[in-house]
């Protein structure tokens, strides 16, 4: 998010705020799950529990650092990088003095990016014209490109036909977290104001509604208050492989599919990965566990005989397209990058989508920034044209044309129904068809109770090429500071138990991907309590997407935790 749009706006003074939730009413009902024992509370943050009516806080007179400038960019991804980038190089085009903040979560920048990564490199070009002479990671270019579909057995070649979405001519593997920390190098070197281990944790607001800047969170408050990446053999490794399969281990009804792309970056790296659709039905399923079997099939495990897992990651990716990209712009603010929704599912790529987001979100700010006796309705500025501007760009058009390619995977083929559509309607037609697909609900409401779903009956690890979940998210380098309150926050404390086990059989201990949630014996009498995990959190929120009561609100930690990855 870009904020404030304003012309040297007014000081953004950071103040306390509570957002305070309606808690639901949910009845206690009698089952084995319940108990009369006294359960300490799961939820302590103050977006909860207002700080306003907590005691301990009375008299408590916190002093606040206010700093003003003219765009503060929230996220320091492709997206938010290429705009403070691109801003800056038109404010030297022009002779123009524009302050641009940059503030991210992680404590070092692209230490919580995570991707494969195959990127589509024309918006990095556009951006970075001479990238190749000031020494950009990009060292693996697309070489080989292989699709195929797994049964339990064997591995069905398809072919990738030119103009597919799938063919990655013309791309490079990379590690996306390298060439992010890279482009923070190219931000700082043009004079953009980059803060690592910031967490912007709320939105301020001029009193006429527009957005007046950020407030970063507090620290010091107490507690109480799947890709991978592998070093593998080098006789196994082809640099500049990409290698796509859709199947076994998922059914036809579960979306998803794998990577494994070979790295050149000097020794014999490989980074792989499942992706699974949140919209699955059966509450037994772990992505994580899926992951470690899809590892064992025929065609993947001798790739990895011979190696060594050294980094483990998870994210969750937007994956609603076009259909599901909201308003974009607010008075003060805009949207731009992953978290709109820009990223192009069938080819599993967003990076380039989102740098392109920010080089038109920049272009778009400068422009009114920069525009002489500007008349404005409010005090953060609000700029129409970028959406304009966005569906004016290729982007749209990208987006426009695979639109249908995600939704046409609901029908009774499931996966095969999409693949067969894809080869009429965008392999021949470009996705000019005259309509559009809808998605069917939120991915919150597709689990199916337990008792109607046969419980997944996943193989033991064998620690050489499929691994247990602790040992795994011990490589992610996660970290935080164990006495502040949790950032996964409840809106109520009961519904875990009453609803979430009691119907689905606790499905946030298996859709976590780092055993952030465990149901776990009460301390006195029978049934259970859901223990939250906190330090284990790898920043993913697929909690706050999956869970169905959408009881579970995710919320920035202390800046400079969670993960720590290294390149991916």
């Amino acid at each position: 998010m870009l904020a404030p749009l304003a012309r040297r706006s007014c000081p953004a003074f950071l103040c306390i705020h509570a957002l305070k939730i309606k808690k639901n009413c949910l009845p206690l009902c009698t089952s084995r799950w319940t108990s009369t024992s006294v359960i300490p509370r799961i939820t302590t943050h103050y977006t909860v529990y207002p700080r306003e009516k907590d005691k301990r806080w009375e008299g408590v007179n916190m002093e606040r650092f206010a700093e003003e400038a003219d765009v503060v960019i929230v996220g320091a991804g492709p997206a938010g990088l290429s705009a403070a980038v691109r801003l800056k190089q038109l404010a030297a085009e022009q002779e123009k003095d524009i302050r641009v903040c940059l503030v991210e979560k992680a404590a070092q920048i692209g230490a919580h990016t995570l991707s494969g990564a195959c990127l589509d490199p024309g918006a990095f070009k556009e951006l970075f014209p001479d990238w190749k002479e000031k020494g950009a990671p990009l060292n693996t270019p697309v070489t080989e490109d292989r699709f195929g579909i797994l049964t339990e057995k064997y591995r069905i070649p398809v072919p990738i036909l030119p103009g597919l979405p799938m063919n990655n001519h013309g791309n490079y593997i990379v590690r996306l977290g390298h060439l992010v920390s890279w482009m923070g190098e190219q931000a700082e070197a043009l004079g953009v104001e980059v803060y690592p281990g910031y967490a912007a944790a709320e939105v301020l607001f001029h009193e006429d509604g527009s957005v007046k800047g950020i407030a970063t969170n507090d620290v010091g408050i107490q507690k109480d208050g799947a890709p991978k990446l592998w070093l593998i053999d080098e006789k196994k490794w082809r640099p500049g492989r990409v290698d796509h399969t859709v199947g076994w281990p998922l059914d036809r009804h579960t979306y998803g599919g794998s990577f494994l792309y070979h790295l050149n970056e000097g020794e014999p790296l490989v980074a792989l990965g499942l992706v699974v659709g949140l919209d699955y039905q059966n509450p037994y399923l772990s992505p994580f566990r899926e992951f470690q079997r899809w590892k064992h099939h025929p065609s993947i495990q001798p790739t990895l005989e011979g190696g060594k897992r050294i980094a483990y990651g998870a994210r969750a990716l937007n994956e609603g397209g076009l259909q599901s990209i909201p308003k974009l712009t607010f008075p003060g603010g805009l949207l731009i990058g992953c978290s709109p929704g820009f990223m192009n599912v069938p080819k599993i790529k967003g990076s380039h989508t989102a740098m392109k987001s920010g080089i038109l979100a920049a272009e778009s700010i400068f422009n009114q920034l920069t525009t002489e006796n500007l008349q404005s309705k409010t005090i953060g500025l609000h700029v129409t044209e970028y959406e304009d501007n966005l569906k004016k760009s290729w982007v749209w058009k990208e987006l426009y044309a695979v639109r249908n390619i995600r939704p046409s995977c609901h029908g009774v083929l499931g996966v095969y129904g999409g693949m067969i559509y894809t080869g009429i309607f965008y392999w021949i037609f470009r996705g000019m068809e005259p309509w559009t697909l809808k998605h069917k609900g939120s991915d919150s409401d597709k689990l199916k109770p337990a008792k109607d779903c046969t419980p997944i009956e996943y193989p033991k690890p064998d620690g050489r090429i499929s691994f247990d979940l602790l040992s795994s998210v011990a490589l992610s380098g996660t970290n935080h500071e164990h006495d502040q309150p949790a950032h996964l926050t409840l809106k109520d404390d009961s519904i875990p138990v009453n609803r979430n086990l009691s119907i689905y059989d606790g499905p946030e201990q298996r859709f976590c991907p780092a055993g952030v949630y465990e149901f776990v014996p009460l301390e006195q009498g029978d049934g259970f309590r859901l223990q939250i995990n906190a330090q284990n959190c790898v920043h993913c929120k697929t909690c706050d997407i999956k869970d169905p009561s959408q009881n579970i609100n995710w919320v920035v930690p202390e800046g400079g935790g969670g993960p720590a990855y290294n390149g991916m």
